[in-house]
């Protein structure tokens, strides 16, 4: 008797089981099993005293002067443990003279859209959001200011808040990216708080085949987001690296540069999985809401199942999309190409935030099969270069008819982080 496997992936939600044989799994891949912390808020408490390579928070406040202070946060987007980053954080400014109304949350969210106030009401808490400004960034605002151009000759537009406070505090999760090796630190400025013109140019470079999930050396995209921080004189970074079920399993804090890099050490340590060989298929979930809130999000899910598939293999992707696409332009691109070369040139004639991700999904498409199981219609999943399946059973039917019934593959439960890497 064939023995089978129950596999339970998250969508939006809830969780979708399906059944596998196991003489089909290689591997399920997950990140590495790295003990959390059993007191993170005592942890940052600790590392606001001692911070890494920095004086203490309340030093370099009285040193600066600071009376108004804004704290740079992620939006809905990117799941951050803002309820244990905030209370030791807003206790150590208030121990340090700094006034309640003086603070202000600036949510970076690039070129997202803004969070609503039940969002953040969600992601903060209601008495937070109840005490404290909360001001959603906009990049698209005419009231950006100008700190110059970069080497590339991007010119660095950012939130007028910046010039408008004493003390910038940036705060983020540190996972792996499809473009800019690792998030975290340097991207609550760029993209976080730029306007679209600096994102456009800056997300240019993620034709450069160093632009890469994992990458940051010679990686042109990272290169210019650590050049943007230099000019905006960040005064303090605290980032989290966190597992597959969002526990904390590590807190650095301190400058911005050596601090986050020693977290993308420990997301290296958490994240990067070895595998042996490539699969045919693999079968992965983009982890769940806010992962899968839309295919805009759910893209990352589909760039690291593509590190473990072999060239015209198959990926199937589970990911609810409630919100769609999640970009107009990027829905744009996709409903006036006729073919994947369409997406590529019309990318390389003029780069626009939105479409660039309708190419990372083109990118892949050229490559590997994708199924889609989504919420969205069939005929826009079709028109994503993508087949659309009814179920997850559904995919593993349509695995089995292209791969045959010996096919092998790879389980990814958590797609938007677990990086595969052949050894």
């Amino acid at each position: 008797m064939l023995k089978e496997n129950n596999i339970a992936l998250k969508y939006g939600d809830r969780k979708i089981e399906f059944q596998i044989a196991e003489k089909n799994i290689i591997d399920t891949l997950h990140a590495n099993q790295i003990e959390p912390l059993k007191e993170p808020s005592n942890r940052l408490e600790q590392l606001l005293e001692k911070p890494i390579n920095s004086p203490s928070l309340e030093q370099l406040i009285r040193e600066k002067k600071a009376q108004k202070i804004s704290i740079i946060v992620n939006d809905v987007t990117r799941p951050t443990p803002y309820q244990v980053l905030l209370p030791p954080l807003l206790k150590k400014l208030e121990a340090s003279g700094v006034k309640k109304e003086n603070i202000i949350f600036l949510i970076a969210t690039g070129a997202h859209r803004g969070n609503t106030r039940e969002e953040n009401i969600k992601t903060f808490g209601e008495e937070l959001v109840s005490s404290y400004q909360f001001v959603n960034h906009s990049c698209d605002d005419e009231g950006l200011i100008d700190l110059g151009e970069l080497k590339s000759g991007n010119r660095l537009l950012v939130n007028p808040i910046v010039e408008q406070i004493d003390f910038i505090i940036t705060t983020g999760v540190i996972v792996p990216h499809y473009i800019a090796g690792f998030s975290g630190g340097r991207k609550s400025i760029l993209p976080g708080i730029c306007g679209r013109e600096t994102i456009e140019k800056n997300h240019a470079f993620m034709v450069h085949p160093k632009a890469a999930t994992g990458n940051l050396e010679g990686n042109p995209v990272q290169e210019e987001m650590t050049e943007a921080i230099g000019k905006v004189k960040v005064d303090f970074n605290i980032n989290v690296v966190t597992d597959e079920d969002g526990n904390i399993v590590d807190i650095v804090a301190g400058e911005l540069i050596a601090s986050w890099l020693q977290g993308v050490e420990v997301c290296k340590n958490t994240y990067l999985c070895p595998i042996k060989e490539k699969a045919d298929a693999v079968f992965t979930s983009a982890g769940g809401y806010p992962k899968d809130i839309n295919i805009y999000q759910a893209q990352k899910a589909l760039d690291n199942a593509y590190q473990a598939v072999k060239p015209g293999g198959t990926i199937a992707l589970l990911a609810e999309c409630r919100e769609g696409i999640g970009n107009s332009i990027c829905q744009q691109w996709i409903e006036e190409a006729r073919s994947i070369e369409d997406i590529e040139a019309r990318l390389k004639k003029r780069f626009v935030l939105g479409g660039h991700k309708a190419y990372a999904i083109a990118k892949v498409a050229k490559e590997v099969e994708i199924i889609l199981i989504s919420s969205l219609h069939k005929k826009l999943v079709q028109k994503m270069f993508m087949i659309p399946a009814n179920g997850i059973q559904d995919a593993l039917t349509l695995v089995q008819k292209k791969h045959g019934s010996n096919f092998n593959c790879y389980i990814i439960p958590n797609g938007s982080v677990v990086l595969p890497q052949i050894k």
